[in-house]
């Protein structure tokens, strides 16, 4: 793994919790303590990164994977009370229940698994599924911040500034990260599909962000964080795009070291952290009132 890999996951690894602090709604206590366990548990994982590829290397991956796993077991925890009927037998229940922002945040939980296994298979020098290691590298910052950071910030999003653009975006994330990982096992062209996708999710989420979300913003440091990020998203999937187009049809692309240097770094810190910085700055003025851990 290169050592601008190896920074861009680690910021990965360790801007899950912040990620976590802004999930809307009642969370279930497991969710609460990954939130105060998790740099502890990312840490093995970032030792792992430096080290040689060993079976000691993968088990010390494999600590974070677990955490990720268990952040994805989260899911179907929230997702069972969402659909669960309305005491009071008012209101929708059922799949009619699941807004496209819950759809975002279900997703944003469940993807960090996918960069988890592909990162111990990688420290272990397992060729996971025919993907070779470069490959396999890749994947696991991709998991964290077009997975999770990009899955949440949209979920996010859509609840702040509702409308069809911001749900359009709440659906496309999702979509876009789903149809990208199936076209791993496919081919190039069903990759570029969901590439296409994503990154018209991820306009609409810089969209609503500079138009909306920025304007209104109660500061001068969140605006210019939220400013970065909605710049910084439509440059790095431009990138994203003509990189996905040239694997499908051979035109000229860059390659993945180029890749990583622009289109991920500039997710890693342009989008991701400007974005989670910003929305923390906007929790503290606005702090949610459905914060509560669900019963057990």
């Amino acid at each position: 793994m290169s050592v601008l890999v190896g920074l861009i996951v680690m910021l990965g690894m360790f801007v899950v919790p912040a990620g976590l602090g802004l999930v809307d709604g009642p969370r279930p206590h497991g969710l609460l303590l990954l939130r105060r366990a998790w740099p502890l548990l990312a840490l093995p994982g970032a030792v792992a990164l430096w080290l040689p590829r060993s079976p000691t290397t993968a088990a010390l991956a494999a600590v974070y994977a677990l955490a990720t796993l268990a952040l994805a077991l989260c899911a179907p925890a929230r997702l069972s009370v969402l659909l669960r009927p309305p005491p009071t037998g008012r209101g929708p229940g059922g799949l009619r229940a699941l807004a496209p922002s819950e759809v975002a945040v279900l997703t944003a939980l469940v993807t960090p698994s996918v960069a988890g296994l592909a990162l111990v298979a990688e420290r272990a020098g397992h060729e996971l599924l025919g993907f070779d290691l470069d490959i396999l590298a890749l994947t696991v910052p991709h998991f964290h911040f077009a997975g999770f950071a990009a899955a949440l910030v949209a979920g996010l999003v859509c609840r702040t500034s509702d409308g069809p653009a911001t749900r359009f975006a709440a659906l496309s994330v999702p979509l876009g990260t789903l149809l990208v990982l199936a076209g791993y096992f496919v081919d190039d062209w069903a990759e570029l599909a969901g590439a296409v996708v994503l990154t018209a999710g991820m306009w609409a989420v810089a969209l609503a962000t500079w138009r909306d979300l920025r304007i209104g913003a109660p500061d001068r440091v969140t605006r210019g964080l939220l400013a970065v990020s909605a710049v910084v998203l439509v440059a790095t999937m431009l990138l994203a795009l003509s990189w996905a187009l040239g694997e499908a049809t051979g035109l000229p692309h860059p390659n993945l070291t180029w890749m990583a240097a622009t289109h991920g770094l500039g997710n890693a810190l342009g989008f991701a952290l400007c974005s989670l910085l910003a929305w923390r700055r906007l929790r503290a003025t606005a702090p949610s009132k459905e914060t509560a851990p669900w019963p057990v």
